[in-house]
């Protein structure tokens, strides 16, 4: 597992009916706050500010395909040659990261190969590598520095 401190949160959130929302400086636009957007936006918060990730070779929430099955996976950063370079999955804080979640991680990762899956919620964050030689995931004790 990963030690994570979030930075203080600067974020503009307002109210839109009963609605809370939440400015994603990534997508340019309010949000609706759900707890996984909160688990979300903290994490992107910490990639960029505290690991030094650029935001402009970061990608929130776009569609993907898994056979016939539409999907959205919830972040991947690219790197400077702009191909998937982490692939992360977000859970609201109260959802414990399981196998089943390690498991959607690997299945966007057939569709998005990525050298780094990350899943968090918030709490406890976990980062493999595969070892394709080895055929098994090495899990790291800390994220990989931004190359």
């Amino acid at each position: 597992m990963i030690a994570i401190s979030f930075p203080p949160p600067d974020f503009k959130i307002m109210k839109e009916g009963n609605k809370e929302m939440i400015f994603d400086r990534f997508r340019k636009k309010y949000v609706v706050l759900t707890p996984e957007e909160w688990v979300r936006q903290n994490f992107l918060n910490y990639l960029v500010k505290v690991m030094g990730y650029p935001a402009a070779l970061i990608g929130i929430e776009k569609e993907i395909y898994l056979g016939e099955m539409k999907k959205r996976y919830d972040i991947v950063i690219y790197n400077r040659a702009t191909q998937p370079w982490m692939l992360v999955e977000c859970k609201e804080m109260n959802v414990p990261l399981t196998e089943q979640t390690m498991q959607q991680v690997i299945r966007y990762n057939m569709v998005i190969p990525a050298t780094y899956l990350v899943i968090t919620n918030g709490i406890h964050t976990f980062c493999g590598k595969y070892m394709a030689r080895e055929q098994q995931w090495n899990f790291l004790s800390a994220l990989p520095s931004f190359a």
